[in-house]
Parts: structure tokens; C-alpha cells; sequence
């Protein structure tokens, strides 16, 4: 196969159906904004550098929900808690292994390998279980909820897994950053400039990683489950499988987002897998619009600076404007509001090239 028909390949998966955006006007402003982002540091202090990679890191478990709910219609309350199992795993392997070496960048495959297998096991038992609809959300819940409960329990000296003390409730902190081996010094990835750059980058890996899976022949069966599984049940498709891999898919990168943060922050505690947290993911996703990956990066960046703005004079605050603001898509746009707005500006236009 020539370059040019590879390419050609490529861009029938990136530029498939199951996405939006296509033609040279779309991946104009996509570069446009990729190049905004990228020389947006040059103009920015360090607090606001940082709070952005706050920011990305969110849209991993963004992406990874849209994947498994959007496209493959299994609503999900448990991706906090695959955040957190890799969050405290990460944080237990590099306060025990340390940052020489390149030992974190280790620790991090460990860690999101981790809630990719725990996935792997509870989802076998949803899907090959056939357990759906809101009986699936009911159990990710719990599963999600009395991880948060026990981890807030392990406050004692005994709860330790070699220098690693959980800590209970108040969390596990001074776990070091990503270290990045380099022939003149590593390079530590705290919040600045390198972390900002490298998340930036696996965003946009991840991103157009999912645009050609969900464009794919997997992606198509996907979104045919979700259309209706017992059709694609009659024409051979082992339904049960084509879910659990999202779930594996969608949980490994919430366990990416799990890794990150805890990376910037240096720090995890029990109540970033508990009931206010495990709801927020499904108002990011729902708000964009959960079927498209591009509407649902947008719409959880936007719902996600909203929620910080209003978390200054009150997170009861903000959380009810996220409340308020689901019920209002669900009433209004069920699409999602940046998937309706979509869809509002492509009717007009039709309208007026008919005209």
C-alpha cells in the first residue's frame, strides 16, 4: 500500500460517521485552536498554565464516559472509581519506588493497567451477566461508593502498603510528580510548563486515537448495540464483548485522568470517588453531547471552567447550577447542548443553500 492511499485510509477513520467534524474547514480550526493552546502558555502565569492541566486532565474520563455511554449506550456511575484505583495505586508505587530512573512513567502504565483489569472483572460480570439499562448504573454506583467508604476507613497505621500510608479520610499525599529520564537531568513534571505540554499531547493522541476507534469497524458494531443489541445480536455480533472492551477502554482512560491528577496535585483522597463526584462525569458529557467525542471535549471543558468559577463563592452553589443545568439538557437539548447548538447551525445552513 502507497503513503497516499494510507493516508487516504486514515482520514476515511478519522473523518468517518460516527464523528463530527470533517472537510478542510473543520481541521482548519482544529489547528488553529491546537496552535492557540499550544502558545497559549507564552502569555499566561503559572497559576493559570496549571489550572489548565487541571483542566485536561478531566477530559480523559470525559472521553473515556462518551465512549462507553455515547457510543456504546452502557450508562456508567463508576468511572470515579477507576480514577481512584489508579489514582492510589499510582501513589503507592512511586512513594515506594521512587522518581529515579523513570520509575513513574512505570508507575503510571502499572496504574491505569490496574483499573483496566479491575474493569475488565467487573465488567465480565455486567455484561456477560446481561445486566443493563439502570441496573448497570444502580451497581457502578455501588461499586464506586464503597470504594469511597472504605478508603475513608484506612486511617489507621495499620492501613499501609510498604512507606504508603492511605491515610483514610484526609488522603494519601507527597507522592512525586512524572519524572521524565533526560541525558542532561530528568525532567519533573509538575505543574508548569513540561506537564502542561505532555498532557496536551496525550490529549490530543487520545482524541484522535478515539476518533479512528469509534470510526472503525469496532465503533460501527459499537454504535449498533446501542441503536439496538438485539439486532446486532441476530447478525452474529457477540454484544457482550464489544462492551466490556469499551468499558476497559472508557475505564483505562479514567484511570489515565486518576494518574494525572494525582501527578499535579500530588495528592488523592477518598472523596474523589464519592456521590458528588461520581455524578459530575455524567453532567460533563451530557451537557456537550455524549454520542460525539469532539461536542463532548467541548462541552465537559466548558461545564468544567463554569464549575470552578462558581466553586469561589460556593461549591452548594455549583452544584446546583450543574443540577440545574442537566435537567435543562435533558428537557431541552437530550443530544446535548453543543451537539443541539451543532445541529441548529447545520439546518440553517441547508435552509439557506436551498434558498
Amino acid at each position: 500500500m502507497s503513503s497516499a492511499s494510507r493516508f487516504s485510509a486514515f482520514l476515511r477513520l478519522v473523518e468517518g460517521p460516527q464523528t463530527l467534524g470533517r472537510g478542510p474547514k473543520f481541521w482548519s480550526g482544529f489547528l488553529v485552536v491546537l496552535v492557540a493552546a499550544c502558545v497559549y502558555p507564552m502569555f499566561a502565569d503559572s497559576y493559570d498554565v496549571g489550572n489548565n492541566v487541571y483542566f485536561f486532565n478531566w477530559l480523559f474520563m470525559a472521553m473515556g464516559l462518551s465512549l462507553i455511554w455515547g457510543y456504546g449506550g452502557a450508562l456508567s456511575f463508576g468511572q470515579t472509581a477507576f480514577f481512584g484505583v489508579a489514582a492510589y495505586a499510582y501513589g503507592v508505587l512511586t512513594i515506594n519506588l521512587g522518581d529515579a530512573y523513570g520509575l513513574t512513567l512505570i508507575s503510571l502504565l502499572l496504574a491505569v493497567g490496574l483499573s483496566a483489569l479491575f474493569a475488565a472483572v467487573l465488567g465480565y460480570f455486567l455484561f456477560f451477566g446481561r445486566i443493563s439499562g439502570v441496573f448497570l448504573g444502580i451497581v457502578t454506583l455501588s461499586v464506586t461508593l464503597v470504594l469511597e467508604r472504605f478508603m475513608a476507613q484506612t486511617a489507621g497505621p495499620e492501613w499501609a502498603i510498604g512507606a504508603a500510608r492511605l491515610n483514610g479520610f484526609n488522603g494519601m499525599g507527597a507522592m512525586p510528580s512524572l519524572t521524565i529520564p533526560w541525558p542532561g537531568g530528568a525532567v519533573v513534571l509538575y505543574p508548569d510548563l513540561p506537564l502542561y505540554y505532555v498532557t496536551l499531547g496525550l490529549l490530543l493522541l487520545v482524541y484522535l486515537g478515539l476518533r479512528i476507534l469509534v470510526n472503525s469497524r469496532f465503533g460501527n458494531v459499537l454504535v449498533a448495540i446501542r441503536e439496538n443489541p438485539q439486532r446486532a445480536e441476530m447478525l452474529g455480533y457477540d454484544v457482550r464483548k464489544y462492551q466490556l472492551a469499551a468499558f476497559v477502554i472508557g475505564s483505562a482512560l479514567a484511570g489515565l485522568s486518576g494518574v494525572l491528577y494525582t501527578s499535579w496535585g500530588n495528592y488523592i483522597t477518598p472523596s474523589s470517588m464519592g456521590m458528588t463526584a461520581a455524578s459530575l462525569p455524567i453532567v460533563w458529557v451530557a451537557v456537550g453531547g455524549r454520542s460525539d467525542l469532539t461536542t463532548t471535549l467541548v462541552g465537559a471543558l466548558g461545564v468544567l471552567v463554569v464549575f470552578q468559577a462558581l466553586t469561589v463563592h460556593g461549591s452548594q452553589y455549583a452544584l446546583i447550577v450543574m443540577g440545574a443545568l442537566l435537567v435543562v439538557t435533558v428537557l431541552i437539548a437530550p443530544r446535548g447542548l453543543v451537539a443541539g447548538l451543532v445541529d441548529l447551525v447545520a439546518r440553517r445552513k441547508s435552509r439557506t443553500e436551498g434558498n
